[in-house]
C-alpha cells in the first residue's frame, strides 16, 4: 500500500444546497485521515421564535458568491486553526421548521481546535455569506436584518 499527499483543495468541501442538505452525506465526505476529532454544527429552522409560528425560512443568495465566499472561510479556518478537513453546506429556498440551514463538519488532529474553528466558522459564514434569510409566519413575512 502506498501512501499520497493530499492538498488541502482536496480536503475542503464546500456546498450551496438549493433543495435538501443532508448533513450526513456532507459528513461522508470530510477528509479525516490523521484526525482525533471531528467537531460539527447543524443548524435547524425553529418551528417557533419569541412566541411566533414560523411557517419557513426562505433563503436568497448571490449564487455567484456564495461559493467563494464559503471556501475562502474554509481555507482561512484550515490554516488558522490547523485543520486537516472541513466540509460545509448551507441551503437556499425555502426550509421548513426542523429542516437543516446550514452544516459545518471539521477534522483536526486536537479536539479544542476543532471546536474553536468550528464556533469560528459559523460566526463569520453569519457575517460574511452573501445569503439574505426571509422569515414566514401566518401573519405574514419579514426580512431579517444582516447576512444568515
Amino acid at each position: 500500500m502506498c501512501s499520497r499527499r493530499v492538498g488541502m483543495a482536496e480536503r475542503i468541501v464546500v456546498e450551496e444546497a438549493r433543495t435538501v442538505l443532508d448533513p450526513d452525506a456532507l459528513l461522508q465526505q470530510l477528509y479525516t485521515e490523521g484526525c482525533g476529532a471531528v467537531v460539527s454544527f447543524v443548524g435547524l429552522t425553529r418551528g417557533i421564535d419569541d412566541g411566533t409560528e414560523i411557517l419557513r425560512l426562505e433563503f436568497d443568495a448571490w449564487h455567484e458568491q456564495l461559493h467563494p465566499v464559503l471556501l475562502n472561510l474554509a481555507t482561512v479556518a484550515a490554516s488558522t486553526y490547523g485543520l486537516l478537513g472541513v466540509a460545509m453546506a448551507h441551503r437556499t429556498g425555502a426550509v421548513g421548521p426542523g429542516e437543516p440551514i446550514v452544516a459545518i463538519h471539521v477534522a483536526s488532529p486536537h479536539r479544542k481546535e476543532a471546536f474553536e474553528a468550528c464556533s469560528w466558522l459559523i460566526d463569520e459564514l453569519k457575517r460574511q455569506a452573501p445569503i439574505w434569510k426571509k422569515e414566514v409566519t401566518p401573519l405574514g413575512s419579514t426580512w431579517k436584518e444582516g447576512l444568515g
